[in-house]
Order: structure tokens, then C-alpha cells, then sequence
């Protein structure tokens, strides 16, 4: 998992507070039933008590306009961008 943390590379939160919820909400999408339905590519996280967004390792090959669209708004805004290392039950969804 890619992890998107929501302080910026200077060490200040992004603003507007919600920006996790309007990327993921970017990601919905209406299924044959007319309902909306959360992706399940992306999700919001709590690492380390900080507001972050779990990007999956395979989002890049499966979506690859969104994997662009998460990686070019991290870019843009310069947040702080790790990789989750753990494996097995530690692991961030994987």
C-alpha cells in the first residue's frame, strides 16, 4: 500500500480537513442498480493519529487514471507519501 499522509513535506496539514472524503467520494461510482458504491481501491486510514489515504500497489496497472489523479493531487499539494511495508495481518489491506 501507498500511503498519503495529509501534512504537506513542510510539516502543515491540508486544507480543506476533508480532502480524503472529497477524493473518495471522486471515486464513487453508480452501479448497474443506481446506487452509488464506494470504490474499494482507495480508502481513508488513520496512521500515526494523522488523516491519511491508502492507495493499493496494484491501483496503478487496475485504474490507471486514478492511480494519476491520487499521485498527480500528492504531487500538486507536496504531501508526505510512504510505502507500507508491513505484510501478512500487519499489512494495510492488502
Amino acid at each position: 500500500m501507498i500511503i498519503i499522509q495529509g501534512v504537506t513535506e513542510e510539516g502543515k496539514k491540508l486544507r480543506p480537513s476533508d480532502w480524503i472524503e472529497r477524493i473518495c467520494s471522486s471515486m464513487t461510482a453508480f452501479e448497474e442498480q443506481r446506487c452509488l458504491s464506494l470504490a474499494k481501491t482507495i480508502q481513508p486510514c488513520i496512521v500515526g493519529g494523522e488523516k491519511c489515504l491508502v492507495v493499493p500497489r496494484d491501483l496503478e496497472t487496475k485504474n490507471p487514471q486514478a492511480y494519476a489523479f491520487v499521485m498527480s493531487f500528492a504531487a500538486i499539494n507536496k504531501l508526505k507519501i510512504m510505502e507500507d511495508r508491513r505484510h501478512g495481518n500487519r499489512a494495510l489491506g492488502e
